[in-house]
């Protein structure tokens, strides 16, 4: 999927002028506000009403949410609703949903179990079942592991290439740490104030960084996960 161009406005103020190819697997890293979430909110058609943007993307499918596009939030704890039984909480086909379980080593009996009986790693694993239920062709990942441990974090990177390679689908992998880029992405986009500073493989990008931004992106990132540990 190469995304041509994607120009976000706020009345005359350009906030995102972008473009990337998505061959496989495609990281957006950058820190906050320099425009992740808001291309994500575009290529879902989810902009605020209070912006204007332009999309122009070269694609063998069409950009539609919830069907060729989903979304795994950064969130597993909020992204349930907690009064409702998993199994109720997804719309496709069930047959499709217990096979799902299975590759990710999830056992069936959790969708009869409510969200505030299930762990942050058996949660994370439901809310990307939820995401892939109608086999889309491009999964959007918004820091799907900011909330949990470094074990698990780990635990769900391995399963979302585990799966990429089962059901053939692109990612676009939206995140401030570059260590989860490199583990789960081969291409790498770097964006700072709405612009691409950097593009490359993952780690050539890693290793000899042409950008201050891009370096200390890579640092800060050492430096978080000298800290978690």
């Amino acid at each position: 999927m190469n995304l041509k161009s994607l120009k976000i406005y706020n009345n005359e103020k350009s906030l995102v002028n972008i473009s990337f190819n998505i061959k496989d697997s495609l990281a957006l890293v950058g820190q906050s506000g320099s425009g992740k979430s808001l291309t994500l909110k575009a290529l879902l058609g989810l902009t605020p009403k209070n912006l204007t943007y332009d999309i122009d993307v070269d694609s063998s499918f069409e950009l539609i949410a919830g069907k060729t596009v989903s979304l795994v939030p950064q969130n597993p704890f909020t992204a349930l609703s907690p009064l409702t039984k998993v199994k109720n909480q997804f719309f496709g086909n069930m047959d499709f949903v217990n096979k799902l379980f299975k590759s990710m080593g999830l056992n069936v009996a959790l969708l009869n179990s409510y969200p505030s009986e299930l762990s942050g790693g058996q949660l994370q694993r439901i809310v990307i079942a939820m995401a892939l239920e109608n086999r889309p062709k491009l999964l959007l990942l918004d820091e799907p592991t900011t909330a949990l441990d470094p074990k698990t974090t780990n635990s769900i990177l391995e399963l979302l290439l585990q799966l990429q390679k089962e059901l053939m689908f692109k990612m676009l992998f939206v995140t401030h740490d570059i260590q989860s880029a490199k583990k789960l992405c081969n291409h790498i986009s770097v964006i700072k104030d709405g612009i691409i500073e950097e593009f490359g493989i993952i780690d050539e990008i890693f290793t000899n960084p042409k950008t201050a931004y891009t370096k200390s992106l890579i640092e800060s990132s050492f430096a978080h996960r000298e800290f978690r540990t």
